[in-house]
């Protein structure tokens, strides 16, 4: 096999999800797709790696591998393991979780032995899932969502609270979580824009100042920053377009300069575009 491949995911015709458990491949090289894939360790050893880490997976533990980003099949014991993989317009589609998406992105690995519940609610929601999709059920795919949406509600119920969600605050629709999420939607929908903190701490409304001071407390990052991985993630999915020049998906992600774009995008993934390419070759 190619070292550096691509990993077609062909779902059902009637499906944005897929189930695989016997066919599980027991190595597959480097590689990205733009879909989510969530495994369940159905053997001790199972052994993967995410972007530059390792991750070694024992009987119930759980690996999160998010859209775009490049994992490896390093080594798992035959019929090892289950996964789901399932289309990142789940994500896309609903502004709540792609506002935190950058959080949700860091977590990978959820074991079983220091996070029991977490991991047993997981694998619990992906065998509901895989039943639903081998059912037959005229209604499976929006079954099978629905339980996907479970768990990235739970996950996302996880996020928010280690962001400091100000729930308690007297007045909710005034709460420093709830400026940042507008601000990730309007930065979501117009980050291929000339955007700048001044303009979407107007759209807002509340003072650059202020925007600045509560983006850094909850999103652990400065606007720059955030919106420069906004763009790497665009960028990501207009590069599986062979139609598109490394050029146009730079400018077309927001990048003012291809010089520009290939330093983030390397700070960013660890590749250059045309290498982060190559692998969804």
């Amino acid at each position: 096999m190619e070292r550096n491949s691509k990993e077609t995911i062909i779902f059902d015709t009637a499906s944005s999800v897929q189930v695989t458990r016997d066919q599980t491949p027991e190595i597959f090289p480097p590689h990205w797709h733009n879909a989510a894939e969530f495994t369940v360790a159905l053997k001790d050893g199972c052994r993967y790696k995410v972007g530059d880490t390792s991750y070694k997976l024992n009987t119930g533990d759980i690996l999160l591998v998010w859209p775009g980003q490049i994992h490896e099949t390093v080594k798992i014991p035959s019929k090892g393991a289950v996964f789901i993989q399932f289309s990142a317009l789940i994500l896309e589609n609903n502004m709540d979780l792609l506002s935190i998406s950058g959080f949700l992105y860091d977590h990978h690995l959820i074991s079983a032995s220091e996070n029991p519940k977490l991991a047993k609610y997981i694998s619990g929601k992906i065998s509901e899932i895989e039943k639903i999709h081998s059912s037959g059920d005229p209604f499976s795919e929006t079954k099978c969502k629905g339980k996907i949406y479970e768990i990235l509600l739970k996950l996302g119920e996880i996020v928010v609270t280690e962001t400091g969600y100000d729930s308690n605050t007297d007045d909710p629709s005034k709460s420093g979580w709830q400026y940042i999420h507008a601000a990730c939607n309007y930065i979501a929908e117009n980050s291929a824009n000339d955007i700048s903190q001044t303009i979407v701490a107007d759209h807002i409304g509340i003072s650059t100042f202020y925007f600045s001071k509560l983006f850094k407390q909850y999103m652990h990052t400065s606007f720059p920053a955030y919106l420069a991985s906004i763009r790497v993630k665009s960028a990501s999915s207009l590069l599986m377009d062979k139609n598109l020049s490394i050029t146009d998906c730079a400018f077309m992600s927001g990048f003012q300069s291809t010089t520009t774009f290939n330093k983030v995008f390397r700070e960013v993934t660890g590749y250059s575009p045309r290498d982060y390419r190559k692998l969804y070759r």
